[in-house]
């Protein structure tokens, strides 16, 4: 049993604009173990100011440069600002919180993660992508600094709980569960051809446009594959997804006897962030709750490779190691932002990440180096591959 904490827990937050940053700010507002100390934001300098007003953060960071003057007008007095690409790096290093929620969305979160693990800052991981890039680099660091890293993430949220206390030897499994978004149930043909707006209309889930868009694709279940690897220290004999449309069972896990552990909750990301950022101790009241006897009937299955090809992308990650997690990533993000922006069909997405991943050669050493260069490579890779595009899906690279 924990004691309450004398003094609120001090959590700088990156991304307090988005989803999971405003959920987050919710639950400190809600809480007198919790409080902002820092938040950052990209370009939503107005939300941003009106966050500075309520919580009172010692500093706050932009990464938008033009948006700092019209900040800094609106920000409360006694507010530090900073601006900038570094920004939210810096802002963690001259805040030095108890703990980071890394809430960035793609690469721009791992700069701001190394930050907080020089600081000493416990870690709550809501962006995947620093560790697909650099697990290599974020978990050793963070063990040899003594910090906690906790995952956001509502899977690996639940296969973190389930796991609390059991030795990994007696691990046979965990199993990472999927919506299926979407189009779990459309054919191929029509699923290469969905338009932005068929996209985002995600039957579970309220996620910003990229972790939407990733979701459709199954491409947020290979980086989560990906993650768990380096969350868990499993390899990917021992890491399987399932299919689960109800989207209430978040992972299980399967032990050496055959017993298997699950963490149900509901579709809101508010209870992962809220175990997050109360851990070791628990939330005293659920920031959403489920009513277990309304629910009705659950449903586990496979993940059709063939709907969802993105799947085996994070088990080859896995099996070549290096810089693949860095390339993978990278040219995700570069696929993903021309889908949204009309120059890339749909279909192509896990195409091009493939294509790429085939063209790129991967870096067996992993270091902050060879990470920003594979991820300039595959960005390079991937823009010349859709200046090709003539928005039409086309037949996928096969994995060597």
């Amino acid at each position: 049993m924990y004691s309450v904490d004398v003094k609120p827990k001090r959590i700088a937050i990156l991304g307090a604009t988005g989803s999971v940053g405003r959920q987050a700010l919710e639950i400190i507002a809600g809480s007198d173990r919790l409080s902002a100390c820092a938040l950052s934001a990209g370009a939503n300098w107005e939300l941003l100011a009106e966050q500075a007003r309520r919580f009172r953060p010692q500093a706050v960071a932009v990464a938008d440069e033009g948006a700092a003057q019209s900040l800094s007008e609106a920000l409360p007095g006694g507010v530090e600002l900073l601006a900038g690409a570094d920004a939210a790096a810096e802002l963690v290093r001259k805040v030095r919180p108890d703990m980071v929620l890394t809430a960035m969305v793609g690469a721009a979160g791992l700069a701001p993660t190394l930050a907080a693990i020089e600081s000493g800052a416990d870690l709550a991981v809501a962006n995947k992508e620093s560790l697909v890039m650099a697990g290599a680099v974020i978990m050793p660091a963070a063990r040899e600094a003594g910090i906690h890293v906790l995952p956001v993430d509502s899977e690996h949220s639940a296969i973190f709980q389930c796991l609390q206390g059991r030795p990994a030897e007696q691990v046979r499994k965990i199993v990472i569960t999927a919506s299926g978004g979407p189009f779990r149930t459309w054919e191929p043909e029509r699923v290469a051809t969905a338009t932005l707006e068929e996209v985002l209309a995600h039957p579970t889930w309220q996620m910003g446009p990229k972790v939407t868009i990733d979701s459709a694709t199954l491409m947020n279940k290979a980086l989560e594959v990906v993650e768990a690897h380096w969350l868990f220290g499993l390899g990917a004999d021992r890491i399987e997804v399932l299919i689960h449309p109800e989207s209430l069972v978040h992972g299980l896990v399967e032990f050496s006897d055959g017993s298997i552990l699950a963490q149900i909750g509901s579709t809101s990301m508010a209870t992962p962030i809220a175990f997050a950022l109360h851990y070791p101790q628990r939330a005293p009241e659920p920031p959403a709750p489920l009513d277990l006897g309304s629910v009705g009937e659950l449903h586990l299955e496979a993940v059709d490779t063939k709907r969802f090809g993105a799947i085996e992308l994070g088990f080859e990650v896995l099996r070549r190691g290096g810089t693949a997690g860095a390339v993978v990533n990278a040219a995700n993000e570069a696929a993903v932002s021309a889908f949204a922006d009309g120059r890339l069909a749909f279909g192509r997405i896990v195409n091009i990440v493939r294509e790429v991943l085939n063209k790129v050669a991967v870096n067996p050493e992993v270091t902050a180096r060879t990470i920003l260069s594979a991820d300039a490579e595959a960005r390079r890779q991937a823009e010349t591959l859709i200046a090709g595009e003539r928005s039409a899906p086309g037949d996928a690279a096969p994995l060597p």
